[in-house]
């Protein structure tokens, strides 16, 4: 594999939803399969992903700047600036900005997921371009598998 270097300039970012932004880092093709990873800035109290477990990769949460509530199995726990986090396959995780705050999160997955066109689809979808079935749709080919978590909502019914 040869190296990969992504200026700030260059990231691609995707801008539809609108409690985040989005910028796509690194993904299969240019890391030759070792990791992804992108950079999400969540707007105040913006939610994240839902509940969700991966097969295949472990999946790092490193916190730039505000604070962000995730789930981890049964348990919400507060990740604030300069705190690391790594989930591990099939281990149910969701996480959202803290009420009040923003985040700033850069997420590394490892191995490889193949992520970028699962982040380009949410974009459809916030812009209203797809139908928000087609996430459901794509769980199998994108390794994100929804559970339910009633930790998670009551968490994140402030």
């Amino acid at each position: 594999m040869n190296h990969h270097l992504v200026r700030a300039t260059e990231a691609e970012t995707l801008t539809g939803d609108p409690g985040a932004l989005i910028e796509l880092l690194a993904d299969t093709g240019t890391t030759g399969g070792a990791l992804t990873a992108n950079r999400t800035i969540f707007r105040t109290g913006a939610d994240g992903a839902p509940p969700h477990f991966h097969t295949k990769a472990s999946e790092l949460f490193f916190v730039l700047d505000g604070e962000l509530e995730v789930l981890l199995g049964e348990e919400v726990v507060i990740l604030k600036k300069g705190d690391l986090l790594v989930v591990p396959p099939h281990t149910p995780h969701a996480f959202g900005a803290v009420e009040g705050k923003e985040a700033d999160v850069l997420f590394v997955f490892a191995p490889a997921m193949g992520r970028f066109d699962y982040y380009r689809l949410l974009d459809r979808v916030h812009r209203g371009e797809t139908e928000p079935k087609e996430i459901g749709a794509s769980q199998e080919r994108f390794d994100n598998h929804y559970v339910d978590s009633p930790e998670w909502r009551k968490a994140r019914s402030h």
